[in-house]
């Protein structure tokens, strides 16, 4: 995008899936050790204070020990048993769909807190004696048991959503939506003085930062960071892949490049340019967290799926489009393409490529298109997502989204060959089928 690069100040993303998955296996570990500690110590700290909670004898306290213990048990091998099953549910939408959201981490620590209270009673029942019945800590495992039933209860209920294809399209597009207002921002931040142009340094103009790893994407990039570095040290970043893309071993990721005019340390650049990498996140699979393509890739996957003979569910692909078109109105009137990350004087410091709006459009639309062209209730809703964006859109956007609607105007009526069916397709209607629509 000669001419018109755009600029915005580095943001700080929640973190990638697998770093909200490593903290809640720490926060799952440490609750089952805080468990076993607790219930070890509790007891013997109890008998110096003075009597307090429920009522048991030694007998008593033993039985409801165990029962709670037993309990906890056998409900953590029923939540991994029901998790199991809505993972494999999700996962027949998009196999994508489980890493991207991460939304079963919470129930590793759900798992852990059920452990952990089951190793509190179990250790706590072997502090029980005839004459020294610790009753505060027998009264705090009927209170964990409550606690416990709340959280599994309340958890439970939110799986609901996750069951279902609409469930699943909400949570995508809650989560774009904040990336999208993150990434392409209302008002773009102009650089101070004019912008240098968004290509990347050739080759030799500048330290070359590579893949040292195995192949791998890149899913991440610590742009606060990134942004100080070449702040402090006046540089500018050129990168040459944009998150989301696979990056080979040795494959040049940026590059570099020092101010004009002066003569680079090489010493010193290779130590920048390792500090510099250390800023790429790497990892198996792409992240929703910065990556606004990956989270209309992964709406697509559920309308599409949704659209396949095996399933046969247009209701579900009309929910993702639901999503798209939202997500696309947003897109519409910000900025695409290449971009700068700005330090805090408003100079251009981090070079990025990105896509441009007919990339976003072709990703959002042109599967759905093609495979739901021969139903009535897709094709009804397309029609009316594409009428509802051409009126929303400046001109100089609009000929990506007419050229859409003349391809769906095609395959339809190449698709559904009955003069009926095509002349109900032909009618844009916001639900598919059902909606009100205008008097002619």
């Amino acid at each position: 995008m000669t001419g018109s690069v755009r600029a915005r100040p580095a943001f700080r993303s929640r973190g990638t899936h697998r770093a909200r998955r490593n903290r809640s296996h720490a926060v799952a570990v440490v609750l089952v050790a805080a468990g076993a500690l607790l219930g070890w110590t509790l007891p013997r700290w109890e008998r110096h204070l003075p009597e307090a909670g429920l009522t048991f004898d030694a007998s008593t306290a033993q039985a409801t020990l165990a029962a709670i213990a037993g309990g906890m048990i056998t409900l953590a091998g029923f939540v991994v048993t029901a998790i199991t099953l809505v993972v494999q549910t999700v996962q027949s939408m998009s196999p994508r769909l489980v890493a991207a959201l991460g939304h079963f981490s919470r129930y590793l620590v759900l798992f852990g807190l059920l452990i952990g209270t089951a190793l509190f009673a179990l250790v706590a029942l072997s502090q029980v004696r005839d004459d020294d019945v610790p009753r505060v800590t027998v009264t705090l495992a009927v209170g964990l048991v409550l606690a416990d039933a709340v959280t599994v209860l309340s958890l439970l209920a939110s799986l609901r959503h996750a069951v279902t294809g609409g469930g699943l399209a909400r949570a995508v597009g809650e989560r774009l939506r904040t990336v999208v207002d993150q990434t392409y921002p209302a008002a773009t931040q102009a650089a101070s003085g004019p912008p240098p142009p968004p290509a990347p340094a050739p080759p030799g103009e500048g330290e070359a930062i590579r893949r040292r790893g195995q192949p791998a994407l890149i899913v991440a990039l610590d742009e606060p960071r990134l942004v100080r570095l070449a702040a402090r040290h006046d540089i500018q970043v050129c990168f040459l892949h944009t998150v989301g893309d696979f990056v080979g071993s040795g494959t040049t990721v940026a590059y570099l490049r020092p101010p004009p005019g002066r003569d680079p340390d090489d010493a010193r650049q290779r130590r920048l340019a390792r500090r510099v990498a250390a800023c790429v996140r790497f990892g198996p699979g792409r992240s929703i967290e910065q990556d606004t393509a990956y989270g209309l890739r992964l709406l697509a996957d559920i309308a599409i799926r949704a659209l396949s003979p095996a399933v046969n569910d247009p209701t579900t692909a009309i929910e993702a489009l639901d999503q798209i078109e939202d997500v696309l109105l947003r897109l519409a009137g910000r900025a695409h393409g290449p971009y700068w990350l700005v330090d805090e004087d408003g100079r251009p410091r981090v070079s990025c490529p990105a896509q441009h709006w007919p990339d976003l459009v072709s990703l959002a639309l042109d599967e759905t298109l093609l495979y739901g062209s021969a139903n009535p209730q897709t094709v009804r809703r397309l029609h009316a997502l594409l009428d509802h964006l051409l009126a929303a859109t400046a001109d100089e956007r609009r000929a990506p989204l007419a050229e859409r609607r003349e391809a769906l105007h095609r395959l339809a009526a190449t698709a559904l060959p009955d003069p009926l069916l095509n002349a109900v397709a032909a009618q844009p209607d916001p639900q598919g089928l059902g909606g009100i629509r205008e008097p002619p």
